[in-house]
């Protein structure tokens, strides 16, 4: 008798993916309700961007960005620790302790966008997530991705433009991904829609041709 076997088509893969890329948003979304809540909102802020980094320090780390009401935008540095917590339950005469735990979210470094005299993308050319915030002193930050980097640093831009009246100086960054135009919006999803304009034009070309006869 023959043995059955199984193959798994690339298509079977596709909800898997898109599973994936849901959960991330929603683990985003959720992020920045929790950030919002603990810290900005008490100081009358609103979060607008923020970006995971890599720190040498334990906990987790995000660059964030936000307006207050009156119009001045900030950056900072955002730990967030996981801390265990002892808490008492019981009557008086028992108690028991119990654990709780806890995300801490602290701004560790914090600086007006308009202190900001230079980004550096260190080099256009590489994938590179590092880049460097000149503010009195520069300050690396080393972003978990090239895309977070570049996504953050549009922010900034406009941001800039909008609050603080004067352009960002930018250096060591491909333009078309910092202020794409209208038809260059987004690099990647342009690219293969042009290929697939130029494939349909072939190929409205091609029925067009006249077909030669057979003599």
């Amino acid at each position: 008798m023959t043995p059955r076997v199984s193959v798994a088509f690339p298509s079977d893969r596709g909800p898997a993916f898109d599973t994936k890329r849901i959960n991330g948003h929603v683990m985003s979304s959720l992020l920045r309700e929790e950030m919002q809540r603990v810290l900005f909102r008490p100081e009358k802020q609103r979060l607008v961007e923020f970006i995971e980094i890599e720190e040498p320090t334990h906990g987790r780390h995000f660059l964030c960005v936000s307006v207050s009401k009156n119009k001045v935008v900030q950056l900072c540095i955002v730990r967030c620790q996981i801390s265990q917590t002892s808490l008492k339950s019981g009557t008086k005469k028992s108690h028991t302790k119990r654990s709780s735990i806890q995300e801490c979210y602290r701004r560790t470094e914090v600086w007006p966008l308009q202190d900001l005299t230079l980004v550096d993308g260190r080099d256009p050319d590489v994938d590179d997530p590092c880049f460097l915030l000149h503010f009195d002193k520069v300050r690396t930050v080393t972003a978990v991705s090239c895309s977070a980097k570049y996504s953050f640093v549009r922010a900034l831009v406009v941001l800039s433009d909008q609050h603080c009246q004067m352009s960002l100086n930018l250096r060591n960054f491909d333009w078309a991904y910092i202020k794409p135009t209208s038809f260059y919006s987004n690099r990647g999803d342009c690219v293969v829609l042009t290929q697939i304009c130029f494939y349909a034009f072939n190929l409205v070309c091609l029925s067009m041709c006249p077909v030669p006869l057979d003599a």
